[in-house]
């Protein structure tokens, strides 16, 4: 008989191996039983929680994707002002969890499958509409919406290239990558106050 209760903890488990997995690979060239060893519970299991790899794959995108905004709640409740607002998202897009090797594999690996998989392109899709309202939650009042805009498409690009290169072992630390973006927001609001003076 299975344990009450077991289910929530057993799907984490599968969901967080297969990231794992599939960061580890830098593909979707794992097996369901490769997942389920990393989990500890036998591939039946992991067939009877999600039925294929596909419908596990797709729930764990929806787990990262979770643990991203539940991250990105919490820093954007702590801000005090809109430049902070703008600072905290480009804080949790770095933060130590999710710019891990395994994070970062497994998010490459999903933009390529989504190419032909329309679930994880609408996931993704949710990702990107999600960072860009984020950023110009805090970037409107600063730089008005036409600027604010540009801007955060700027650092929007910046996340997703930083993350290609730490895929490809090139990018920076962490630390780095939070400047470098920072860096960019700060250029292009200083040169919108120089025009208003």
């Amino acid at each position: 008989m299975p344990k009450t209760g077991m289910e929530p903890i057993r799907r984490k488990a599968l969901t967080d191996a297969a990231i794992e997995a599939i960061g580890a690979r830098g593909s979707m060239d794992v097996t369901m039983s490769d997942i389920a060893g990393r989990a500890g519970v036998s591939p039946a299991l992991a067939h009877h929680y999600f039925g294929s790899k596909e419908q596990l794959i797709t729930a764990s995108v929806r787990a990262l994707l979770s643990d991203l905004r539940a991250d990105t709640v919490e820093a954007l409740r702590k801000a005090r002002t809109n430049r902070a607002r703008v600072s905290a998202i480009i804080a949790v897009s770095f933060s130590e969890e999710q710019f891990s090797d395994d994070v970062v594999g497994a998010w490459l690996a999903f933009y390529v499958i989504a190419q032909r998989a329309p679930d994880i392109r609408r996931l993704l899709s949710i990702y990107s509409r999600r960072l860009h309202s984020n950023l110009m939650s805090g970037l409107t009042p600063l730089a008005g919406a036409h600027d604010a805009e540009r801007i955060a498409e700027g650092a929007a690009a910046m996340i997703d290239g930083l993350y290609i290169r730490k895929a490809l072992g090139t990018g920076p630390a962490r630390h780095d990558a939070v400047a470098l973006v920072e860096d960019h927001i700060e250029t292009q609001l200083l040169e919108i106050r120089g025009r208003t003076l």
